[in-house]
């Protein structure tokens, strides 16, 4: 089975509309506001904000209603996403859009792509970055320590999580709980805020 028909109809009903679903909407609304709380005690003026991997557009829902003059853009990778939500259909591996965004979303995608694509995508995600990414992608520990496994899909290319941090530090400082402020952004922090400081 190819990557673009992997992601169809039934993927999405057994990850987002079953009891096995990875997320619900309340669960990502609670993560959107916490996301976005943050990058206002920071100072980080959100004006244009890119989900990576949108799926069934739970950020794009919460940024409706909750900071609708926000810019968002939606992207993914599955046709099916794509004309059943009304995303771009883009792969993060080789699409780098022009416009940098104060905020990027790239939750659950990485750990799909070989490692090549993987690098190349992270290379992108760092060029459109100006100020926050929110990157979420299960490594080997995950898989061992954390995640359910009835409701994660583990049909992943398994990576180790210093693998991730390496190809994220030259555009990123990792600031924790799956937030990476881009370091053009030009945002301080104290020495204990921030992995490596």
């Amino acid at each position: 089975m190819t990557a673009p028909q992997r992601f169809d109809a039934a993927y999405y009903h057994r990850h987002y509309r079953t009891r096995t679903r990875v997320h619900s909407a309340a669960e990502v609304g609670r993560l959107a506001s916490g996301v976005v709380g943050l990058a206002g005690w920071l100072g980080l003026e959100l004006r244009a904000a890119l989900d990576v991997g949108a799926g069934p557009g739970l950020w794009r829902d919460w940024f409706r209603r909750h900071r609708p003059a926000v810019r968002y853009r939606s992207t993914d990778f599955s046709p099916f996403a794509c004309q059943a939500y009304g995303h771009e259909r883009r792969d993060i591996a080789a699409w780098r859009s022009r416009e940098r965004y104060d905020l990027v979303v790239c939750q659950g995608v990485l750990q799909y792509l070989e490692a090549d694509a993987a690098a190349d995508a992270i290379e992108n995600l760092g060029a459109m970055s100006r100020g926050l990414l929110y990157l979420e992608a299960i490594t080997r520990r995950d898989l061992a320590e954390v995640v359910d496994r009835e409701r994660t899909d583990t049909a992943i290319h398994v990576r180790s999580g210093a693998w991730y941090r390496r190809r994220l530090q030259p555009h990123f400082v990792q600031v924790g709980a799956g937030l990476w402020a881009a370091r053009r952004a030009g945002l301080h922090f104290y020495e204990l805020e921030a992995a490596g400081r």
